[in-house]
């Protein structure tokens, strides 16, 4: 039997307009871009708070510091992943986090595990004035009380089910997809 084919639930143009949407709520939510930085958590975080600060430059006139955020040795189930895991790169913006806002972008919130890594190892580099939490998908069904500050689409779907956010840089296509999981 083989798999079914992928459901697009956003195109590359749904996902772009739900970037430029996140990238004002963030302008509001934050009150502007003083003092704010944009860590994207890696890998999709990171293309998406990229896309984010391009759209509060375009909005601005002026960029916002990025930086990238790798979860891997913070996570909770680090021995599944096997001997040898896929390891990110942690680069913070110049300036570093303290006293600052910033907007953690992750690309799906699922159980919140990924969440509360990225908190834990961010409160390790330093104290942030703020933490807002961004991400392009929300599917639900949390296992820790951690919820987004800024959504940009929620699709609640069954535990068989899994959602991909696919970027250009990795995937040579802007887009989510639902599918299945790839366990029986």
């Amino acid at each position: 039997m083989t798999p079914a084919e992928p459901t697009v639930l956003m195109d590359g143009a749904d996902v772009r307009r739900a970037i430029d949407r996140m990238a004002h709520e963030v302008l509001e939510k934050l009150g502007g871009t003083g003092r704010l930085v944009l860590i994207g958590v890696q890998r999709r975080g990171v293309d998406l708070a990229d896309m984010i600060g391009e759209a509060v430059r375009a909005a601005e006139g002026h960029p916002v510091p990025t930086g990238t955020l790798d979860i891997t040795f913070y996570r909770d189930d680090l021995m599944a992943l096997g001997p040898r895991p896929l390891v990110g790169e942690t680069k913070l913006p110049p300036g570093g986090v303290d006293d600052r806002a910033v907007v953690l972008v992750d690309d799906v919130l699922y159980t919140g595990r990924t969440a509360r890594a990225a908190l834990n190892e961010l409160m390790d580099w330093g104290r942030p004035a703020r933490i807002v939490l961004c991400v392009l998908v929300d599917r639900g069904d949390r296992e820790l009380p951690i919820q987004p500050d800024i959504v940009g689409r929620e699709f609640p779907v069954l535990a068989n089910q899994r959602i991909d956010v696919l970027v250009p840089r990795l995937d040579g296509e802007l887009a989510v997809v639902l599918g299945a999981l790839d366990r029986p």
